[in-house]
């Protein structure tokens, strides 16, 4: 049974139970060799709603809400519509004065946000064509831009090894003022952000956001008119000056860093 299959209640209660005397039921992971293992984690706490964080998250931290879908259905227009009309209604009456961004890896559910809605920027995640799929608006960050130009998306957040694979795409991302953002394991490297912020792209998504925000203070000042995404690093627009053995180095490293593991 999918996540989405089921109600509300039946959600709520799976892991830690928000009143103790609530029996839970059993949280599980499955692994990419397929075993299934107890959910288990030094810290937990029990499942929420989108408007229950709202409501207890600083104003000040902002949102990347990012609408998911099942790969392996192809979604009629409608159930999209439906679901996504019932996530935008929860943000205009508990967002607030939050900064936000919508996300999303199905072009579709991104054509639809951007239509529904004019407010929040929609963003198109993409792999950066290190993945396959049958729609082929998913299969390289060239045509992740695409969809962005046909769409009138705010930009696209790609999986860094794509970025790195073809630098080329910032340029043309750039020239329809399109932001790029890039995610992946790569980015909790100090040197393959080092990496695009002499490349021009916009921002990072990563998991140790205290440690590669200090990593990169020292070539980067943060705009302080904008407020932090929750767990993204803004690597702004200020180069500094380095030299050819630096340069050297550093265009050096890029193929090392995309044949990491991710």
């Amino acid at each position: 049974m999918r996540v989405t299959d089921l109600l509300l209640e039946e959600f709520l209660s799976y892991g830690v139970q928000k009143e103790p005397h609530k029996v839970s039921k059993p949280l599980l992971r499955r692994m990419e060799d397929g075993r299934v293992l107890t959910w288990s984690t030094e810290e937990d706490d029990y499942l929420c709603t989108l408007q229950e964080v709202f409501e207890h998250v600083s104003p000040h931290l902002g949102f990347n809400i990012e609408l998911k879908f099942d790969d392996n259905i192809i979604y009629p227009s409608v159930n999209l519509n439906r679901a996504l009309q019932a996530v935008l209604q929860v943000v205009f009456q508990y967002a607030g004065n939050r900064p936000l961004f919508f996300s999303t890896f199905q072009p579709d559910a991104a054509r639809i946000t951007r239509e529904l809605q004019s407010v929040y920027p929609v963003l198109f995640l993409t792999e950066g064509g290190t993945a396959k799929h049958d729609d082929t608006r998913r299969n390289s960050l060239d045509n992740a831009i695409h969809v962005c130009q046909e769409y009138d998306l705010h930009g696209v957040v790609s999986e860094v090894r794509g970025v790195l694979k073809n630098p080329s795409a910032i340029l043309k991302a750039q020239e329809s003022n399109l932001a790029i953002l890039t995610y992946g394991q790569l980015n909790n490297v100090r040197e393959a952000v080092y990496v695009q912020y002499l490349m021009g792209v916009n921002g990072v998504i990563v998991d140790l956001v205290e440690e590669i925000s200090n990593a990169v203070a020292d070539f980067s000042k943060p705009d302080l008119g904008q407020s932090t995404f929750s767990n993204s690093v803004d690597i702004g627009r200020k180069h500094e000056s380095f030299s050819q053995q630096q340069l050297g180095f550093l265009l050096r490293l890029i193929p090392e860093l995309i044949q990491q593991p991710h």
